[in-house]
């Protein structure tokens, strides 16, 4: 009597398995290896370059060939530090009164039933429809005539740069906070009215607290928009000494026979550092707070 020998067919299943979970998964991991690549060598590139003492980008193909902190060191004999002051004091500052104007106008359009509520939505969502570059000619105008009788709110003022980005931006934060606002139950200003809390107590000691995640993300995107900009920074601010970044750093690559990439290169390696900050510190609210106020609008 002959017994039949099973041979262990472990190997064949162990590459069907293979295979399986490389045409179900594997290849999800090959495009982020893609795109991280993509997202990573230019940051790459600029720290090499800012590490480069040549100073010009055809000295960086390879990279970090060299590693000297010339360029860094180079900034503090320029305006630099004094455009790195500007920027992150208007920055600031539209970022913190893009958050007060966006959650009282959200807030009003929310919780209010008043005449022409509608009509207002719609026509701060018409108005963002239009480019931004259609109110150049218009800002600059406005400023010039507002200059001749106030003068901290003309050209060359970085209040006036201010509420530029606060007018500019006030409708999609609107938008965005109104969508999360609605979220909140009705039932809580219900409650506080029934125990004597006036509107402002309402929605400095209740709602406010409850939409901090929207509150970070309209933060942290009103301070990247106004860091980074350069037209309006350009239209706005005249002299020098009251330059931006954005304004700043691009007069050393503008003439193309004297560029200097290293120092610009080293300049926005180090001008990258609070916008990275912010994200690390309000990275737990970016999620939250640009899902959850598309729930119920």
């Amino acid at each position: 009597m002959s017994t039949a020998t099973v041979r262990p067919r472990s190997g064949r299943t162990t590459t069907a398995r293979r295979r399986r979970w490389l045409l179900e998964v594997g290849w999800k991991y090959l495009v982020a290896l893609v795109i991280l690549f993509y997202a990573m060598f230019p940051l790459l590139y600029v720290v090499s370059a800012a590490l480069n003492p040549r100073g010009s980008l055809a000295a960086s193909n390879r990279l970090f060939a060299a590693f000297d902190l010339s360029n860094f060191a180079a900034l503090g004999g320029t305006s630099y530090w004094t455009w790195y002051g500007n920027t992150l004091i208007v920055s600031g500052a539209s970022a913190l009164g893009a958050v007060l104007m966006g959650a009282a106008a959200a807030y009003a359009f929310s919780r209010f039933r008043f005449r022409g509520r509608r009509p207002g939505l719609t026509a701060l969502l018409i108005i963002q429809m239009f480019p931004q570059a259609l109110a150049f000619v218009a800002i600059f105008l406005m400023l010039l005539a507002l200059g001749e009788v106030f003068p901290v709110l003309g050209l060359n003022s970085k209040l006036a740069l201010i509420c530029v980005y606060l007018g500019g931006a006030l409708g999609v934060n609107t938008f965005l906070m109104y969508g999360f606002f609605n979220t909140i139950p009705m039932e809580l200003d219900e409650s506080a009215k029934i125990d004597g809390a006036t509107h402002a107590q309402i929605f400095w000691r209740i709602i406010m607290p409850l939409v901090t995640p929207i509150l970070a993300v309209v933060a942290l995107l009103a301070f990247i928009a106004s860091f980074g900009d350069y037209i309006i920074a350009k239209i706005v601010l005249v002299s020098q000494d009251n330059w931006t970044l954005a304004v700043g750093m691009f007069q050393w690559v503008s003439n193309q026979l004297a560029s200097n990439w290293g120092l610009f290169a080293a300049g926005a390696v180090l001008a990258s550092i609070p916008i990275l900050a912010l994200f690390l510190g309000l990275q737990r609210y970016i999620i939250g707070g640009l899902t959850a106020g598309s729930v119920k609008g």
